[in-house]
């Protein structure tokens, strides 16, 4: 009796949490619709729209279908979701959203559309950082500029105590791209004092890593 008791009280157990799993997750509609944004499939997309699935359904990541499209780069499906009104900055358990995550890893179309529909230049992931700061560290100049150009703040500081600037120079590689970027945020009017939290000024990790051409240019728009 104690045998049958326990099996049908974990049968029980185990369909409770399948159902909120599944409600988590979203419905069926809602788990097509991610898959469809995950292939790129702008016209199913488009049709499960249509039908109703619920365009800002999240998974167990907490990631919407959009963003979902942009972990992949999904411009069309993308595209079809955001003229759809889904949110460019719904975050996921990760503190990413699809402004955030594009703009990190150089997606630059599906980057373009968000910053057109409403994307929050002042949000941040989970290093407490804007878009601007992990595309300079990652080499992408035309990201940067996009983002420069949107207006997004090129002194803001992580949680690192790094601007975009020190992430350009201590996390880059010195080479053609983050040297442009150094120019760009310059360019821009970057503090170019802001040290980080041990007060090494970024003139002065340039100099360390042998980075001449960074120094150069900053010291000549008077970096100390």
């Amino acid at each position: 009796m104690l045998l049958i008791r326990l099996s049908i009280h974990g049968a029980w157990l185990l369909a409770l949490l399948m159902s909120w799993a599944g409600s988590a997750a979203g419905g069926e509609p809602e788990e097509r619709l991610r898959a469809a944004a995950t292939a790129g499939d702008a016209q199913g997309v488009r049709a499960l729209l249509a039908q109703g699935a619920d365009k800002e359904a999240r998974d167990r990541q907490g990631r919407t279908p959009l963003l979902i499209a942009t972990h992949h780069n999904q411009v069309a499906a993308a595209r079809v979701l955001i003229e759809a009104g889904a949110d460019v900055n719904a975050k996921d358990n990760i503190d990413d959203s699809p402004y955030l995550y594009a703009g990190a890893r150089g997606y630059n179309e599906i980057l373009k559309m968000t910053l057109a529909h409403g994307a929050d230049l002042a949000s941040t992931n989970r290093y407490g950082g804007t878009a601007l700061i992990p595309a300079a560290e990652r080499g992408h100049v035309d990201t940067v500029r996009l983002l420069i150009a949107a207006g997004v703040d090129v002194n803001h500081i992580n949680r690192l105590h790094w601007t975009a600037l020190m992430e350009a120079i201590v996390l880059g590689r010195g080479g053609p791209e983050h040297t442009e970027i150094v120019q760009l945020l310059v360019d821009a009017g970057t503090d170019l004092n802001i040290a980080d939290a041990d007060g090494i000024s970024p003139l002065r990790h340039a100099r360390q890593r042998g980075y001449a051409e960074i120094v150069r240019i900053l010291e000549q728009a008077g970096a100390r």
